[in-house]
């Protein structure tokens, strides 16, 4: 089970990530890779974070599709990340390795190469 603390901790282990200080969310080099999830509980009400929801980007289409239909209990969509390069994982059904490797994979989609090669050769 993985929780908000765990994707702090493991996001900013990761070189050059700095997280926003007005919400939670992730970036590298001023590129999103991750994000707390703005859920709308009530249609008539403004959106509200859910802390046990985290917004992750993933490469393309394909990806999602595919994350989507390996396991439905941990990642989920919504219309408004339709067509959109990003994945909703529902944080209490992940270990913190599974989320370490999706945080390390969108990392990836958002870093320098630069940034990537040095941290490879490490």
């Amino acid at each position: 089970m993985a929780d908000q603390e765990d994707v702090r901790k493991i996001a900013l282990e990761l070189p050059e990530v700095r997280e926003a200080e007005d919400r939670f969310a992730f970036s590298v080099e001023r590129r999103g890779f991750a994000w707390g999830w703005l859920e709308r509980p009530d249609p008539k009400k403004k959106r509200v974070t859910n802390p046990d929801v985290l917004v992750v980007r993933v490469a393309d289409e394909g990806e999602k599709q595919s994350l989507l239909a390996a396991d439905p209990a941990k990642f989920f969509t919504e219309p408004h990340y339709a067509n959109y390069p990003a994945i909703l994982v529902r944080l209490p059904a992940i270990t913190p390795a599974e989320l370490r490797e999706l945080l390390t994979d969108a990392w990836r989609l958002q870093a320098p190469k630069s940034v990537i090669t040095t941290f490879d050769e490490a």
